[in-house]
């Protein structure tokens, strides 16, 4: 999925959250992506005061907020840089394609990883008579090291799951309880499915360096004596070792965590860069066709780009988390 905002804010992240742990909620925000149906989408990340959590700096909830059949919209084919899109369908079925040649059904359940590196361009379009969609899209910043890799894309159909008594964790992306997941991981990271059993308790192990923040998708869930419904993002921070997790009518939820991430990130529209000339050299590329970054995609004529919006009448500069 992409950001399909035509007036996109500038996000600048700048590093070193303050340590320790806490309980802060963080309200979705609906943003409207457009097109004929009108699809919105609950946006909980980034947030003005929270940009990242760890390496995690978009999260994207689809199908929350209209009615089933306007949704996922078809997106035509797009451009990231220096990012990870993690796409984690509950229903429907969505065709990607992509400028390396991927041309796969993206089904619940499965794990759908795009590295884009330097640059890549795809698209995503509902499968005729599926069902609509329901789900969450992800993008993980890509560290200073790793940004200008070459592009690809992995499918993972089966996942590792940490069983604990009341609780099924199905890790997506990293290690949880050592639990490890076969997904590419670029930064010390964990993104996991909590499946919370009615009247349960557990304790969930975690790594004490790592913030962290939780996601309730359906039911309500009492984090770490924190009562949470679905909606808003739970900011738990870091250096906790555990995290208490009970429900009376089970539900459903996602946990993300990750080392905090050592540098300042500027994000604008589908791009993840370090800098405003960066940024304005993607944007300029991606315009010009630039084909050696930003490859066509089989299936798609080249003139069915959405074309990037305007750059901001500034220049960005850092901001610091609150």
């Amino acid at each position: 999925m992409s950001d399909l905002e035509q007036h996109p804010d500038a996000t600048v992240c700048e590093a070193s959250p303050a340590p320790g742990p806490r309980a802060e909620f963080y309200p979705a925000r609906v943003v409207p992506l457009g097109g004929v149906r009108g699809v919105t989408v609950e946006r909980v990340l980034p947030q003005r005061d929270l940009p990242t959590v760890g390496a995690w700096c978009f999260l994207d909830h689809f199908g929350s907020t209209a009615p089933s059949e306007d949704l996922p919209p078809n997106i035509d084919p797009h451009p990231h840089i220096g990012l990870q899109t993690v796409t984690w369908p509950f229903d429907g079925r969505i065709r990607h394609r992509d400028s390396v040649g991927s041309d796969v059904r993206i089904e619940p359940g499965q794990l759908n990883l795009m590295t884009s590196g330097r640059g890549i361009a795809h698209s995503e379009y509902t499968v005729a008579g599926a069902p609509a969609g329901h789900g969450l899209q992800f993008w993980i910043a890509l560290p200073d090291d790793q940004r200008w890799i070459e592009p690809h894309f992995e499918q993972h159909r089966e996942l590792p799951v940490l069983e604990l008594p009341g609780l099924s964790a199905r890790v997506l992306i990293g290690s949880l309880g050592g639990v490890s997941s076969p997904a590419a991981a670029y930064t010390p990271i964990v993104g996991a499915d909590l499946r919370i059993a009615a009247d349960a308790a557990v304790t969930l192990p975690l790594t004490t360096e790592f913030e962290y923040a939780v996601l309730v998708i359906e039911g309500e869930l009492t984090v770490a004596g924190t009562v949470t419904a679905p909606g808003p993002l739970l900011y738990l921070g870091s250096d906790r070792d555990e995290l208490t997790l009970s429900s009376e009518s089970g539900a459903h939820a996602v946990l993300i965590g990750g080392e905090p991430f050592g540098e300042d990130l500027v994000m604008w529209w589908n791009f993840v860069g370090r800098s405003h000339d960066e940024i304005d050299a993607a944007r300029t590329d991606w315009e010009n066709h630039d084909t050696a970054r930003f490859g066509d995609i089989a299936g798609h004529p080249p003139q069915q780009r959405i074309p990037a919006p305007p750059l901001p009448n500034l220049r960005l500069k850092p901001r610091k988390r609150r």
